[in-house]
């Protein structure tokens, strides 16, 4: 037995890898800022512009498991680093489409780019950080999601104004994603289970994806992502575009709106709930999983009120959202270390694209198109309803603003998927540590 060790240079790569996930999350919120614009210029429906993230959504799951497993067996500085350059790059190719069908394949390709980081960084992680401190790391590394969102709404929409185009984003979002990755191929990675009690044994791992999917914890903590990530991606897809039409602010506001709702919110909520998660852990073994299931409480009672408001109560709506997004940020930090408690180190890259995979594919990839088709039937059912010949946008905002309650049911789903995973951790967490154990004798 060893003690547990934190790597030398854990705070600067976390630094470097905070910061290529800041740009991640930026690139892939400038469509939802734009829908508008996109709308109007290529006559699309709902369905049509939840399809732009349901595709991404889907190759990004797809890429990730295969990636997922490079990571875990090879190189994860160059892997990150490859993976930067590519969806930059092809994040400057989106500015020069002149269609749908052109924009869209073009997003799938920046999917199949950013596939490449999540795994191997948070594999990389918990090798740089011991336990006890991971949930502290994972939410200063998951700050570049609010801090990318919140950069994006806050500057795509002037940058939109300003150009007078919603191609420029694109290109200006291109270079440092390109700067980084230069960075990322000089990074200096532990070796795989550094930061353990119990060291990692060198041999190879037979059948690593049937080992990793017969934990029970990770199944329901499949489940409780995917419900999650329904919500967040219906949100982050159309909640521009509703505060638009349906509170009828004008593009700059409705961004910069919705950049406090998902992004100065998100800063708060990952800098204290991770230092809270790490407390509640040192209590309890199941501590970060009863937290994180406590905070979605919160975050479904206050999403589903907000939208229960009305079309006259946009600063009311603004707040108590924005209570619900907050607490729902705890989702991360107490979630995503405890998959580090019941995966051992040779495991984490392959589960986290695993667990990736459940998140986007069967829940990123449908939040965005079933909430874009509920819109549409929820505004024809409108039009239908007063009698009306023909579609106008006052039946659109009404059909977006009703669809946006499934965020609130996916929440209630999500708290009850932790639930059960909650039940299931001591039992994985041992068998675990149990198996590193007797591979290490």
């Amino acid at each position: 037995m060893s003690s547990a060790t934190q790597a030398n240079n854990a705070w600067r790569v976390l630094f470097l890898l905070f910061l290529a996930n800041l740009f991640n999350f930026f690139d892939r919120s400038i469509p939802a800022i734009i829908i508008e614009p996109l709308r109007h210029e290529w006559s699309l429906s709902d369905l049509q512009l939840g399809l732009v993230g349901t595709a991404f959504t889907i190759v990004y799951a797809i890429a990730g498991v295969p990636l997922g497993r490079m990571a875990d067996t090879g190189s994860r500085r160059k892997i990150m680093g490859w993976g930067l350059m590519a969806w930059s790059g092809l994040t400057a190719i989106n500015g020069f489409v002149t269609g749908f069908w052109s924009f869209l394949l073009v997003r799938m390709g920046v999917g199949i780019g950013e596939a490449s980081y999540a795994p191997a960084a948070n594999s990389l992680i918990g090798d740089l950080f011991p336990a006890n401190k991971r949930a502290r790391a994972m939410g200063i590394f998951m700050l570049g999601l609010p801090l990318g969102l919140l950069l994006a709404f806050f500057t795509i929409g002037a940058m939109v104004e300003a150009f007078g185009s919603w191609r420029a984003p694109f290109f200006i979002a291109a270079v440092p994603g390109m700067i980084l990755a230069i960075f990322m191929f000089f990074i200096r990675e532990p070796q795989r289970g550094a930061a353990e009690v119990v060291q990692v044994a060198a041999v190879k791992v037979d059948r690593p994806v049937r080992k990793v999917l017969s934990i029970r914890t990770f199944w329901w903590l499949i489940v409780a992502g995917l419900c999650f990530n329904f919500a967040t991606y219906a949100c982050n897809s159309f909640m521009v575009p509703m505060l638009q039409r349906y509170f009828l602010l004008p593009l700059g506001q409705a961004a910069v709106a919705t950049g406090v709702i998902v992004g100065v919110t998100g800063l708060f909520g990952l800098t204290i709930g991770g230092w809270f998660a790490d407390k509640a852990h040192q209590r309890s073994e199941r501590g970060r999983l009863w937290m994180a299931a406590a905070s979605l409480v919160i975050s479904t009672v206050a999403t589903a009120w907000a939208l229960s408001l009305g079309a006259d109560s946009i600063a009311l709506f603004v707040a108590i959202f924005s209570v619900g997004w907050l607490f729902s940020y705890n989702f991360y930090t107490c979630v995503y270390t405890s998959i580090q408690d019941v995966i051992e180190p040779r495991l984490r890259a392959t589960a986290m694209a695993l667990f990736f995979a459940g998140l986007y594919l069967l829940g990123g990839g449908l939040g965005p198109v079933v909430v874009g088709w509920l819109s549409d039937h929820f505004a024809h059912s409108a039009m239908y309803a007063a009698g009306a010949a023909q579609m106008n946008e006052a039946f659109k905002a009404v059909g977006l603003h009703d669809a946006m309650y499934l965020i609130p049911i996916a929440m209630l789903l999500t708290l009850l998927a932790l639930i059960q995973a909650a039940r299931h951790l001591p039992k994985d967490a041992l068998a675990m540590r149990n198996s590193m154990a007797a591979d290490a004798e």
